[in-house]
């Protein structure tokens, strides 16, 4: 069963991710599950020992340095466990691709039931990672950064918003739902940490504004727990 403490707002309900494969008798790889979320006290300390550092730059940068939707056995790649993952009654085919199921993308709030509309986004694109010091990395490292189910690092959205996002850091972009912001700062400061991936000043900043709406997002959760148990108490008068 998947932890309630996850990176995605679905996350919760993506345990219920069903692998209805058409030929009978063929097996599927397990769902990833997501990641524990990192609190934003230890976002914070961690922003706070990430190196300050001006962008690398981008000579000799290609995606193909970077190998991902890597196969990771019966016939399944890291897309088609992420979109699985991420899902709500995920149906799948012989080869592993998603058929059928629902899909919330967290950076806007829209829904869909096509996988073919989402994208899945590198939280830390992987240009941005190039700029960050992945240039000197083995190709080797950069296929575990590129299909890291682990980390917070890939998550289904829709394509629209990734594409928007291309390959712009925190300071350039952020998701169009602020209300998403908390978990969006805290995914890409762990990510960084992990890697030990360097961040500009103006980055910086926008993690620290971007994780500082955590604590606006724990008041609006108490203030929807509370408009829960008054309505229970209604209802039980």
């Amino acid at each position: 069963m998947l932890s309630l403490r996850t990176w995605h707002p679905h996350a919760a309900t993506a345990a219920a991710a069903t692998f209805l494969v058409l030929v009978p008798g063929a097996a599927t790889a397990s769902p990833a599950e997501p990641p524990p979320a990192l609190s934003a006290k230890a976002a914070d300390a961690q922003l706070s020992e990430l190196t300050i550092a001006e962008p690398r730059p981008m000579r000799g940068y290609s995606r193909s340095r970077f190998p991902h939707w890597e196969g990771q056995g019966h016939s399944c790649d890291t897309r088609e466990l992420v979109l699985a993952r991420d899902g709500e009654d995920v149906k799948q085919d012989e080869k592993c691709r998603a058929i059928a199921g629902t899909w919330h993308s967290p950076y806007d709030g829209k829904d869909f039931d096509r996988a073919t509309q989402l994208d899945i986004d590198h939280m830390v694109p992987l240009a941005e990672a190039w700029r960050s010091g992945a240039d000197t990395w083995t190709d080797t490292r950069r296929r575990q950064f590129a299909n890291d189910l682990d980390g917070p690092q890939l998550i289904a959205v829709s394509a629209e918003s990734n594409r928007s996002k291309g390959d712009q850091a925190p300071g350039e972009w952020r998701p169009p739902l602020r209300t998403y912001w908390c978990d969006y700062g805290r995914a890409w400061i762990d990510v960084k940490s992990r890697y030990h991936l360097t961040v500009t000043q103006p980055e910086r900043d926008a993690l620290a504004e971007m994780i500082g709406t955590c604590g606006q997002q724990e008041d609006r959760q108490a203030d929807k727990q509370d408009d829960k148990q008054d309505d229970k108490q209604n209802d039980g008068g």
